[in-house]
């Protein structure tokens, strides 16, 4: 054990936020645990899955862009260090209604921020992607340089890596903590985890663990994904032909067919309330007519496609969208790291070098991922 009690660290939750955390305290040359219930992105977190769009626009969001480049730094570095395909440049499209403001805002932001970005009309879109039926009005922004990250294999590669370095990895539950830490941290199984810090980063479990605190300020979503196969010797559905998509106006997005997955359709609209332990993970007969209903307008080649997979996922929103990152207001201790609200997992470097610098340095949190700002009333802003 470190002497230092802020180097000596249990961070709780092996999800995207949770694995860059222990990896940046690992490499910080802290001691750190980390612990999860049921393995690194296993398939009930919000981590789980096969794929994750990174992309940089945020409408006039800078700070979430600026995150986003800096992730994608990191995790292009990490893939080519580990030499794994855990980033796959797609290119990330946007498509939108004439005059839309939020991605209107997102050009300009990407522009000052010296993003390579294409804004893209009705005529351009056509030629390049004649795949996609869009109305006349359409027009639509393309981060060439962006794409999609192979979301459960990322995360267990950076679990593994810090391994490497000397992290210590427990398959446990913990059980929510008491009124004061002094005695540490315990599990389900019996044992106590001590430490000078602890890292709460366990997504949809957060407001079970913290009930009192958290009740109504992050609530898990139930979200459901498709994939539908491609007719045979089609490659107009994988890259390079179709980058990722996303439509706001209809606020579903997509993943081009990558490693013969097929054509992800993901609604974004946020669904019903979701318990992460005991909800079946079956998707439902509507939200597939949905998907499907959706795919005959935009993809109509693909009005029959086979259904090849399904996926129930689930958000962990906060009511505007912003992070939850903060200390806990009883426990000097403890931090809390969560609220993805959809849009997190691209950020898990980003998170994880914020979250490291205020635990090692004390530096102060923006006020906008504090917990006083947030409420158990929805308005979302964060796109």
């Amino acid at each position: 054990m470190t002497t230092d009690p802020s180097r000596d660290v249990v961070v709780v939750g092996a999800g995207v936020f949770g694995a860059w955390i222990a990896y940046e305290l690992v490499r910080a040359k802290c001691s750190v645990t980390l612990v999860d219930t049921h393995g690194p992105a296993h398939t009930r977190a919000s981590s789980g899955g096969e794929s994750r769009v990174i992309r940089m626009g945020y409408g006039d969001q800078a700070l979430y862009s600026r995150w986003s480049i800096r992730s994608l730094e990191r995790w292009s570095a990490f893939a080519d260090v580990r030499r794994q395909p855990l980033l796959h440049r797609t290119g990330v499209l946007r498509i939108a209604a004439p005059d839309d403001p939020l991605t209107r805002a997102t050009l300009t932001t990407l522009r000052t921020l010296q993003v390579r970005v294409e804004e893209l009309d009705r005529a351009e879109l056509g030629r390049r992607y004649p795949q996609m039926a869009l109305a006349n009005t359409a027009w639509g922004i393309l981060e060439p340089d962006s794409g999609v990250l192979i979301a459960r294999r990322a995360v267990q590669a950076v679990v593994e890596a810090a391994v490497e370095l000397g992290l210590e990895y427990r398959h446990a539950a913990v059980l929510p903590p008491a009124r004061r830490l002094v005695d540490g941290l315990r599990t389900r199984d019996g044992d106590t985890l001590r430490a000078g810090t602890y890292v709460f980063a366990c997504g949809a479990w957060l407001p079970a663990l913290f009930p009192g605190l958290l009740d109504g300020r992050i609530v898990p979503t139930r979200q459901e994904v498709f994939y539908f196969g491609c007719p045979p010797g089609d490659r107009r559905f994988a890259p390079p032909a179709l980058p990722a998509w996303i439509d706001f106006g209809e606020e579903i997005y997509g993943v081009p067919d990558l490693d013969g997955r097929g054509l992800k359709v993901a609604i974004d609209r946020h669904g019903p309330v979701i318990d992460p332990d005991s909800a079946d993970r079956t998707t439902s007969a509507t939200q597939l007519t949905e998907a499907r209903n959706f795919l005959s307008r935009r993809f109509p080649d693909l009005a029959a496609a086979p259904l090849l997979a399904t996926h129930v996922c689930q958000y962990e929103n906060t009511s505007n969208g912003d992070f939850l990152i903060d200390r806990h207001p009883g426990h000097p201790n403890v931090w809390l790291a969560g609220g993805g609200s959809g849009h997190g997992f691209k950020h898990g470097p980003a998170v994880g070098e914020y979250v490291a610098e205020r635990i090692l340095r004390e530096a102060p949190v923006d006020p906008r991922f504090t917990l006083g700002t947030k409420e158990t009333v929805s308005h979302r802003t964060i796109f």
